[in-house]
């Protein structure tokens, strides 16, 4: 069991901002502690994330730690590999209600092969894990795979050759399956350098798609598309965004926690407004250097976030309490 030290702010930010109620320091015990994400299953949190000797580094393993309160914590499960740098853990619930954890698979020796090959890992209760089941194709980085009408999505940014040729790809599952997925569309976005994306689908159909770039002009993009979802139209927010995630709160809000860079790279919690093509910070977390990567839970009229940061020295894990006020 892990008890951390936790910070409570008391201080209210102004009117249509985001409030900092707490931040809780809640794994350090590895070297580099990074690659974060959330989830509230059967009435207990799951964080999961990397553990290594470094930000890269051939021994990644990922590890799932669990708290009924979210103040004290415990290591339930560590995946690990022999062959490969286990990367950037991803959880989700399958329509059965069971998890379904991802991540990529960096292999120390792949040969002729591409590098990258994602993963999934099945469990019932976050502690036993049915895996390493391959998913998509080898090169391609599914980084977060999202449930709609009871079929997975994901993603999925091409890892080999030039990064100048990077390319997105949107898979999902075959008849619903989570451990095959097969392209829907083969060229999603392929301008700026691509990589990380997340997808979320609103109540009435439409996907969004945040997307990182890196190339040039590093510019976060926003993709929107209808069902059947092989036609997108993307718009240039304007803003250099890393380990994007975004979630739609109750009151149709979409909130995004992102890595933003100008000024030093910092985790923030920003509103995203797909009409305006806008990403605004709201509240920047303690947080520096080494950042970002948040998982994102809305839970009793607050925006639970887990993320990773070297502000205070050892890249470790925290958890942070938003409060958002009313829009209106």
């Amino acid at each position: 069991m892990t008890l951390l030290f936790a910070i409570t702010i008391t201080l209210a930010l102004p009117p249509d901002q985001a409030k900092l109620v707490e931040v809780r320091r809640i794994w350090g015990e590895g070297e580099h502690n990074a690659f974060t994400d959330l989830i509230r299953f059967k009435g207990r949190w799951l964080c999961t994330f990397r553990e290594g000797q470094g930000h890269v580094s051939p021994d990644g393993a990922l590890r799932v730690i669990a708290s009924e309160d979210g103040e004290q914590w415990e290591s339930i499960a560590l995946i690990t590999s022999e062959t490969a740098d286990l990367r950037d853990p991803k959880l989700c619930l399958t329509p059965e209600g069971r998890l379904m954890l991802t991540g990529a698979a960096a292999h120390n020796n792949p040969g002729d092969m591409p590098r990258h090959q994602t993963m999934a890992w099945f469990s019932d209760d976050g502690e036993r894990w049915d895996g390493p089941h391959p998913i998509g194709d080898r090169g391609f980085w599914l980084w977060r795979v999202t449930w709609y009408d009871g079929i997975p999505y994901s993603v999925g940014y091409s890892t080999g050759g030039d990064q100048t040729s990077r390319v997105a790809r949107l898979y999902r599952g075959v008849d619903g399956k989570a451990d095959r997925f097969e392209p829907l569309v083969e060229t999603l976005f392929e301008e700026g350098e691509p990589s990380e994306a997340t997808l979320r689908f609103l109540p009435n159909g439409e996907a969004l798609c945040l997307l990182r770039r890196d190339g040039a002009e590093p510019s976060a993009q926003l993709g929107r598309s209808l069902a059947p979802f092989t036609e997108w139209n993307w718009t240039d927010l304007g803003v250099r965004a890393g380990g994007p995630d975004f979630i739609l709160l109750p009151d149709d809000r979409l909130i995004a926690v992102v890595r933003l860079y100008d000024g030093g790279a910092r985790t923030s919690v920003c509103r995203l407004d797909p009409e305006t093509g806008r990403l605004t910070e709201l509240l920047e977390l303690p947080s520096g250097g080494d950042t970002s990567y948040a998982g994102l839970v809305w839970h009793e009229e607050q925006l639970w976030v887990s993320y990773y940061s070297s502000h205070e020295g050892q890249t470790s894990v925290y958890l942070a309490r938003v409060e958002l006020s009313d829009p209106s």
